[in-house]
């Protein structure tokens, strides 16, 4: 081993669904709630209670935004096969397949039943992207050099340029395409805070409403991928299908919550004023506002000199 890899990987192997990028947009928005969990008990009153569900669900659909972006299971599936392990072997072994798609890449997952099988430690986890910055088809051939099992090499062969399937566009641009609504988003998300705490709380309740959409976006964005019928992936009597993963439902369902939040805000706006006001915590304000002054002190000295 060399720093923990081996000799003729130059890179850490990336997590399938976790990787560097995604823990540190964890560690951030864990950092934004453990600092608002401190402070909270210096809100009094029924307030405190607003306050922390008003911050956790925006930091719910904030850290939803960044995260799926860097996943690799937008598409996933999974198959239990027996299927020749390398080139020029007439070897097989019993492993698990899987295949996990992301919008810069696709992540392929080989795992033996029982790990150590034909002499060797069956436990691979490659990744090959594919989004504007890379080469996917210069991965794939460091893969042959390097000599990848067979089902690799098989799976990733299906998303090369040169591939008769002829996915490897597709996904690369709507990819592209979903992280680019995915920022937009975000930046909706952002002023709608913004606007959430100031005494525009209808615009915020719009805000929260376009950041739906674009959250709904982005799936239909990826979804076109589906308008190119996949190659039959199939390794002896087993086939490998995929279907819409974690990320995908997770996008939808966070999307689908924008909506509830925005047409909620936007309804009370309308019909129920003072209870959102009361939600967001500026009734007291305002009362203070337009409190009337009980009592009046004169200076009799003054008034009678006056006269």
């Amino acid at each position: 081993l060399f720093d923990g890899v081996y000799p003729f990987y130059p890179q850490q192997r990336k997590s399938f669904v976790f990787d560097i990028s995604t823990i540190i947009v964890i560690i951030v928005f864990l950092t934004l709630a453990c600092s608002f969990l401190i402070i909270i008990p210096g809100i009094r009153g029924r307030a405190r209670l607003y306050w922390l569900i008003r911050v956790l669900l925006s930091l719910v659909i904030g850290v939803v935004i960044v995260v799926v972006q860097y996943t690799s299971d937008w598409e996933s599936g999974w198959v239990k096969a027996n299927t020749s392990y390398k080139s020029f072997s007439h070897a097989l072994v019993n492993a698990d397949i899987g295949l996990h798609v992301g919008l810069t890449g696709v992540n392929i997952t080989l795992v033996g039943n029982p790990v150590n099988q034909v002499n060797e430690t069956i436990n691979y986890n490659e990744y090959f992207a594919w989004s504007f910055d890379a080469d996917y088809d210069h991965s794939y051939n460091e893969g042959l050099e390097k000599g990848l099992p067979s089902p690799i090499l098989y799976l990733a062969e299906k998303f090369t340029s040169q591939s008769p399937c002829g996915v490897h566009n597709q996904y690369r641009i709507s990819g592209h395409y979903t992280s680019a609504v995915l920022w937009v988003a975000f930046c909706s998300w952002l002023i709608s805070n913004i606007l959430f705490s100031m005494p525009a709380l209808v615009y915020g309740g719009y805000m929260v409403l376009v950041t739906g959409a674009f959250m709904i976006f982005s799936l239909l964005s990826f979804s076109t991928v589906r308008n190119s019928p996949m190659c039959a992936i199939k390794f002896g009597s087993a086939s490998l299908h995929i279907v819409y993963g974690g990320s995908f439902w997770l996008t939808l369902a966070v999307g689908l919550l924008c909506f509830i939040i925005g047409v909620t805000v936007v309804t009370l706006h309308f019909f129920s004023l003072d209870l959102l006001k009361t939600f967001f915590d500026l009734h007291v304000d305002e009362a203070e506002e337009c409190q009337e002054m009980t009592e009046v002190y004169v200076n009799q000295r003054f008034m009678n000199n006056t006269l």
